[in-house]
């Protein structure tokens, strides 16, 4: 890797913890580091030629840095990555694949999809990590901690899952919700959307086989069987 590539990618780090600073721990600079690592290491699984990778880790450091529940007016923001890929002198056609791959990853943007848009593995790797944050162990606990942090209900059973979310209703702030529906609503759906084949590596079942045992345990708990109901069917 080129100086130039290093000293972008340790201003990308740098940006990463300024700007996400005093966010609660569900979307903070570990989370984007995170991310980062697994876009690598699946990178590397799937033999990614080198040159890709700045783009990978780039978009993978820099992919939560304007979302819109940070944001005053509950809007996406790329300004501030755009600036900083200017600043940093990245390539026209990098800056431009690196821009497309935040501005598309998200689960909203998948919405009401009845079959998902082919993407450039690089987006595809991006995009698998930062769902491979979302599940499992990690997963739950940064549910949960986004949840408090926004004051929702943790469960209500009076409160159903929303179905054929839009995008707009998805993002909407005004819309009533708890944190275990969120379950149902978007991190149930998550294995069936990956892009690349990551849903055949061993770590994978593990990830799932844990989600699934918390929300079993935590349906008993609460002695609901409608609910523990859309868990088993999870499990199918």
């Amino acid at each position: 890797m080129e100086k130039k590539q290093i000293r972008t990618l340790k201003m990308a780090e740098k940006l990463v913890v300024s700007t996400m600073a005093g966010r609660d721990a569900s979307h903070d600079a570990a989370h984007a580091f995170r991310v980062r690592d697994l876009a690598l290491s699946l990178a590397r699984e799937e033999g990614l030629e080198s040159q890709s990778l700045e783009i990978v880790e780039l978009a993978a450091l820099l992919h939560d840095i304007g979302d819109y529940k940070y944001n005053k007016d509950f809007k996406e923001d790329t300004l501030i990555v755009e600036s900083f890929l200017e600043e940093e002198g990245v390539e026209e056609s990098k800056k431009k694949e690196i821009l497309d791959i935040i501005n598309g990853m998200g689960f909203k943007n998948e919405l009401l999809q009845k079959t998902y848009i082919e993407s450039s593995l690089q987006f595809g790797l991006v995009q698998d990590a930062d769902r491979l944050d979302a599940i499992g162990a990690i997963g739950i606990a940064r549910c949960f901690t986004y949840g408090g942090s926004t004051n929702q209900i943790l469960h209500d059973p009076e409160i159903s899952p929303r179905q054929n979310l839009s995008k707009e209703k998805y993002m909407s702030k005004d819309e009533k919700q708890t944190t275990i529906n969120h379950f149902h609503e978007k991190l149930f759906k998550l294995k069936d959307m990956m892009k690349t084949e990551v849903r055949y590596r061993w770590y994978y079942p593990l990830h799932i086989s844990i989600f699934v045992v918390f929300l079993i345990l935590f349906f008993i708990l609460f002695r609901k069987s409608g609910l523990l109901r859309l868990v088993l069917d999870y499990c199918s």
